[in-house]
C-alpha cells in the first residue's frame, strides 16, 4: 500500500498514529528515490558497459603514451572549462527551477540569456588563450612537446564541453533527467563509440580519437540546446528585449559554486598534474585507465544522489529528521552493498583486470586495488556531502573541500617523486577517505545522523562469503589463457553469493519490502527507456 491509499483510507493524515505517518513517509520518499534513480543509473551502466569494451580496443591501439598525452589534454580542458564556466551550471539547475516554479519568466528569460552569452564569450577567449600558449603548456609545464600538436582540438573540445555541462544543468533545473539520460547516454553514447572505432581503424589515432569526442559533443549540445528551448517557457524565449538585472543572490550563489568547483577540480585533478609535472606520459596513461576503472565503483551512490539530494532538503525542511535518518541509514547500507560484489571483483582481480586493457597496462593493478578501497568508504559513509549541503550547513562542507584540497596537492607533492603513480593513488584515496569521515562526523555533529553499525555488521558474512569463493576461483583460474571469463565468472559468482547471504542475514522486514518496490520501479524505468530507444 502507497503512503496516498493509506491516507485515503485512514481519511486524514492526523488519523495516523506518527509512527505509521513516519513509516509511510519514508516508504513514500524511497519509491520516489528508486524510481527517479533507476532512468539515471540504467542511462549510468549502459554508457559504462558500452564505453567498457570500446576502451579496451583504445587502450590497445592507442597505448600508454598517447593514452596519457590525451589524459594531459583533458587536464588542460578541465581547468581552462572551472574558468569558463564560473559556477553558472550549479546556479542555473537551482534557479531556473525556482523562476519556473513561481513563474518568473522575466527572471528566467535574463538568467538563461545572460548566462549563455557570457559563456559563449568567456570559452572563446579561453580557447583562444588555450591555442596562443600551447607550446609553453606543452614544454615547460607537461615537458611534452607533442602535446601541442593536439592543442587546438583540445580547445574546441572545451567549448564545445562547457556548453554541454551548462545545457545539463538548465535541463535539471527543469526536472526533466530521463530526457536528457536518453540524449547523453542513449544516443551520445553509442555514436561516439561507432564514431572512435571508425577513426581509429582509418589509423588516425589520437586525433581521431579526439575528433570522435568533438563531433559527438557538437551533436549533443545541438540535442540538449534545442531540448531546452523546448522545455523553457514561450515567455522565457530569448528575445531582443531589453534584460531584468540578475539579482545579488544568484550572483553570490554563483560564486559560492564556483569556489566548490575550483576546489573539487583540485582534490580530482591534482595528482594528473603532478604526474604529468613529474613523470612521463606513458605513466600517466597507465594511472589514468586504472582512475576511470575505479571511477565506476561509486556509480549506484551517484544514481541514489540524483534524487536524494533533494529529498534532503525537502524533508530538513519539514523537520522530518526520523524518515530522513532512516532513508540514510537504508540507502547507505543498501549502496555499500550492492558495490562491494564488484568492488571485490576488481581487487581480486586487479592484475589480470588491468591486462585486458594491454599487457603495458598491468602494471597499474596496485592503483586499482589502492583507488577500489577508497571508494568503498565513499559508498560506506553514504550520502554525507549532499546532506551537508542540502541542510544548509555548505559553510562546513566548503571548509573540508578547501582543507582537503590543499592537503591534496601537499601530499601528491610528498609521495609522488617517491612512489611514482602508486604515490598519487595513495594520496588520492587517503583524500577521498579522510575528506569522507570527516563529513560524517560534521553530518554527526550537525544534523545527528548516522549510517548505524548495525548495517555494516550485518555485511560482514556476505562479504567474508564472497571474497573466500572469488578467492578460490581467482586461483583455480590463474593458468587460464582468456582471464575475462575468469573475472566475468568472479562478478556473478561474487553478486550471487553476496546477494544469497545478504538475504538471509543482512535484511530486516523493511528492507525487503523496499527491495520489492526497488525491484518494481528499475524494471519499469528499465522497460520504458527501452520503448524509448
Amino acid at each position: 500500500m502507497d503512503v496516498e491509499s493509506a491516507l485515503e483510507i485512514a481519511g486524514q493524515p492526523g488519523n495516523l498514529e506518527p509512527s505509521a505517518v513516519q513509516r509511510l513517509e519514508f516508504r513514500r520518499n524511497f519509491r520516489e528515490i528508486t524510481k527517479h534513480s533507476a532512468v539515471f543509473f540504467s542511462g549510468t551502466i549502459f554508457t559504462l558497459l558500452a564505453g567498457y569494451f570500446v576502451k579496451i580496443y583504445v587502450a590497445r591501439v592507442l597505448g600508454p603514451q598517447r593514452l596519457g598525452l590525451y589524459a594531459l589534454g583533458m587536464t588542460v580542458v578541465s581547468f581552462v572549462q572551472l574558468f569558463g564556466l564560473m559556477g553558472l551550471p550549479g546556479t542555473a539547475a537551482r534557479y531556473v527551477a525556482v523562476y519556473n516554479r513561481t513563474g518568473n519568466m522575466d527572471g528566467l528569460r535574463a538568467l538563461l540569456s545572460r548566462s549563455t552569452t557570457l559563456i559563449l564569450c568567456l570559452n572563446a577567449v579561453l580557447g583562444g588563450a588555450m591555442v596562443l600558449s600551447r607550446h609553453w603548456v606543452a614544454d615547460h609545464i607537461y615537458h611534452a612537446p607533442e602535446l601541442a600538436r593536439y592543442m587546438t582540438l583540445f580547445a574546441l573540445l572545451m567549448f564545445l564541453g562547457a556548453l554541454q555541462v551548462f545545457y545539463s544543468h538548465v535541463i535539471a533545473g527543469f526536472k526533466d533527467i530521463a530526457k536528457r539520460t536518453l540524449i547523453t547516454n542513449f544516443i551520445g553514447t553509442p555514436f561516439v563509440l561507432l564514431l572512435t572505432v571508425l577513426l581509429l581503424a582509418l589509423g588516425m589515432g589520437l586525433r581521431g580519437y579526439i575528433v570522435a569526442q568533438i563531433v559527438n559533443a557538437i551533436v549533443i549540445v545541438l540535442l540538449l540546446a534545442r531540448l531546452t528551448w523546448r522545455l523553457t517557457p514561450t515567455p522565457a524565449h530569448f528575445s531582443l528585449a531589453p534584460l531584468a538585472p540578475l539579482p545579488p543572490e544568484i550572483l553570490s550563489f554563483s560564486g559560492a559554486t564556483f569556489g566548490m568547483s575550483a576546489l573539487d577540480f583540485l582534490v580530482s585533478q591534482a595528482d594528473k598534474i603532478l604526474l604529468g609535472f613529474y613523470l612521463d606520459a606513458r605513466q600517466l596513461g597507465i594511472y589514468v585507465l586504472a582512475s576511470t576503472l575505479v571511477a565506476f565503483m561509486p556509480v549506484i551512490l551517484q544514481s541514489i544522489n540524483e534524487m536524494f539530494a533533494p529529498a534532503i532538503a525537502e524533508l530538513h525542511a519539514q523537520a522530518q529528521h526520523e524518515v530522513l535518518g532512516k532513508l540514510f541509514r537504508t540507502l547507505t547500507k543498501w549502496v555499500l552493498g550492492a558495490t562491494l560484489p564488484a568492488a571485490l571483483v576488481a581487487i581480486v582481480f586487479a592484475p589480470p583486470l588491468m591486462r585486458i586493457f594491454g599487457a603495458d597496462f598491468e602494471p597499474g593493478w596496485p592503483v586499482l586495488v589502492i583507488g577500489v578501497l577508497g571508494q568503498i568508504v565513499n559508498c560506506g559513509v553514504g550520502s554525507v556531502g549532499y546532506l551537508l549541503l542540502m541542510s544548509g550547513n555548505q559553510n562546513r562542507l566548503m571548509r573540508i573541500q578547501f582543507i582537503s584540497a590543499a592537503l591534496s596537492i601537499a601530499l601528491s607533492l610528498m609521495l609522488i617523486p617517491l612512489f611514482g603513480m602508486v604515490g598519487a593513488a595513495l594520496s588520492a584515496a587517503a583524500i577521498n577517505i579522510g575528506s569522507n569521515v570527516w563529513n560524517l562526523v560534521e553530518v554527526n555533529k550537525c544534523l545527528r545522523l548516522s549510517p548505524g553499525k548495525q548495517g555494516y555488521f550485518a555485511l560482514l558474512l556476505p562479504t567474508a562469503l564472497a571474497v573466500g569463493f572469488l578467492w578460490a576461483l581467482r586461483v583455480m583460474t590463474t593458468s587460464l589463457e582468456h582471464q575475462w571469463i575468469a573475472i566475468l565468472s568472479g562478478l556473478v559468482l561474487s553478486y550471487a553469493v553476496f546477494g544469497a547471504a545478504a538475504m538471509c542475514v543482512a535484511l530486516d522486514a523493511d528492507d525487503r519490502i523496499m527491495a520489492h518496490s526497488a525491484w518494481i520501479h528499475m524494471r519499469n524505468g528499465f522497460e520504458k527507456l527501452a520503448v524509448r530507444v
